[in-house]
């Protein structure tokens, strides 16, 4: 048995260790966080077969009150063990204090008493029609879990993310699988121990640890008697879990990757405009899907704005998030080596260098993580490889535009479409261009503002379906209409 740390499966409400592991390494100095027990198809065979019995035992007898109150009592052993999940967040992640204290935990928390207590304002509608004998019937329409899913969760927002799929999956009274990303294994682990403390029925949660093909994940998607699939991630991952889906027929729920465009007209605010598009580009390490690597800025301002997004660029202080940083490093030593290749690409694609392009130099153990450098480059046709293909690092490019409809089919023009961000005071036109934008958000003098009642998702690559408020639900919940004959 290893020394070091070791982060178990949950599987039919008991922890367990197979003793085939993989590393969980800090993307700040490289070091090792824990050891991660894999599962093997054996376990995710035996997840889903809890689930099941889950489903058919208490769990699927349990009232929609109970249930709602049940997800309650994990927001509070979650906000109880709140610099537990924080800790678990950072080592893994290494991303700044301020993000993970006051939105990664919180917002974890929050998703299941957001959707627990939207469950219990879910109706059933009813149908009164006219039948030939006079009596008439009346047509109930109610609503079913899906039964088991499949939850596939990325690394860069970990509980948050993980948790904006179980919260209503489970509030809909489905049993779930839930696979974290190997790179991000540790708040996954402490949410299964909340789950075991506050009592959940055996079966309803199970948490398998592994990676893709040949692994938890890949045995996940291709079970026969999982009844539907969760994922957020790369698109490109998305096409195979899709592939794998087919031949069952198995709904699928995508949050994919995105190229995402922010508009900057002259008359917007320009010290707003700065300061949303820094946060824009640079937050999380650039590591959000709703991230914006294009910058599209008017002409008049163009110089005056690259040159104020260079002076905060180079203002932002990286390091160690007990350091006081305000940016950590990619999630991993080799995301970095992705991520300087583009750099080392858009110089050979003609681009111009504002700020960034490579790595700090610390002169001790930070060296060994996986920082890099905010960047930010001008000067590459629209036809760029950088320009197309999403990067996901703290990197944007910026072009100058002239007129409006220039710049949203230059906008539009992506195999991308999850969000965008238009800066101006002129609120007809940003409403006007906002409507011809092929996202699934788009934000007006912001950026990453959410309410959570409303439709996420993307078009094209970026996704299929939305999460969010009654549309989560909907996805977890198969309709039954029920006639009934008087």
């Amino acid at each position: 048995m290893p020394s070091s740390k070791i982060l178990k499966n949950y599987v039919a409400g008991r922890f367990v260790d197979t003793e085939n592991y993989f590393d969980d390494i800090s993307p700040i100095d490289g070091s090792l966080v824990a050891l991660v027990s894999e599962a093997d198809d054996k376990l995710v065979d035996e997840a889903v077969s809890a689930a099941k019995e889950a489903l058919n035992g208490e769990w699927g007898l349990m009232s929609v009150d109970a249930r709602a109150a049940k997800l309650h009592e994990v927001a509070d052993e979650i906000a109880a063990r709140f610099d537990d999940f924080v800790a678990a967040e950072i080592a893994d992640t290494g991303k700044a204090y301020a993000q993970v204290k006051n939105i990664d935990i919180p917002r974890g928390a929050a998703n299941f008493r957001f959707f627990a207590d939207l469950v219990l304002e879910q109706s059933e509608a009813s149908f009164e029609m006219e039948t030939l004998d006079g009596r008439g019937a009346t047509n109930k329409i109610v609503n079913k879990p899906m039964g088991v899913v499949s939850v596939i969760s990325p690394w860069n927002l970990p509980l948050l993310l993980m948790t904006w799929k179980v919260a209503p999956a489970l509030a809909a009274g489905n049993a779930v699988i839930v696979k974290p990303s190997e790179e991000t294994p540790s708040t996954a682990t402490l949410l299964a121990e909340v789950m075991d403390s506050v009592g959940m029925p055996k079966g309803v949660f199970n948490l398998v640890h592994g990676f893709g093909p040949g692994s938890a994940g890949e045995f996940m998607v291709a079970h026969p008697n999982v009844d539907a699939i969760t994922f957020t991630g790369e698109s490109k991952t998305g096409t195979a879990i899709m592939k794998n889906a087919a031949d069952k027929l198995k709904p699928v729920s995508f949050e994919l990757g995105g190229k995402n465009a922010a508009i900057i007209f002259a008359d917007a605010d320009f010290e707003k405009a700065v300061a949303g598009t820094i946060r824009s580009a640079f937050s999380n390490c650039g590591q959000v899907c709703l991230c914006s690597e294009r910058v599209y800025v008017e002409r008049p301002i163009f110089d005056k704005f690259v040159a104020a997004l260079k002076e905060s660029a180079e203002n932002i202080k990286i390091g160690r998030p007990e350091e006081g940083a305000d940016m950590g490093p990619l999630i991993s030593r080799r995301h970095r080596e992705k991520v300087l290749s583009y750099f080392s690409l858009a110089i050979e694609e003609g681009a111009t260098l504002v700020t960034g392009g490579s790595t700090p130099d610390f002169g001790d153990d930070r060296d060994n993580g996986a920082f890099i450098k905010p960047t930010i480059w001008t000067g590459l046709n629209d036809d760029a490889r950088c320009v197309n293909e999403e990067i996901f690092g703290p990197v944007c490019h910026v072009f100058p535009f002239d007129q409006e409809d220039e710049v949203v089919n230059r906008a539009n023009e992506s195999d991308y479409g999850l969000a965008a961000a238009i800066w101006t005071t002129d609120m007809e036109k940003a409403e006007r261009i906002a409507r011809q934008m092929e996202v699934g958000i788009c934000w007006v003098n912001d950026w990453f503002l959410r309410d959570l009642r409303t439709p996420f998702g993307g078009v094209k690559l970026s996704g299929i379906g939305r999460e969010g408020g009654i549309h989560s639900l909907e996805f977890y919940s198969e309709p039954l209409t029920i006639c009934l004959k008087h």
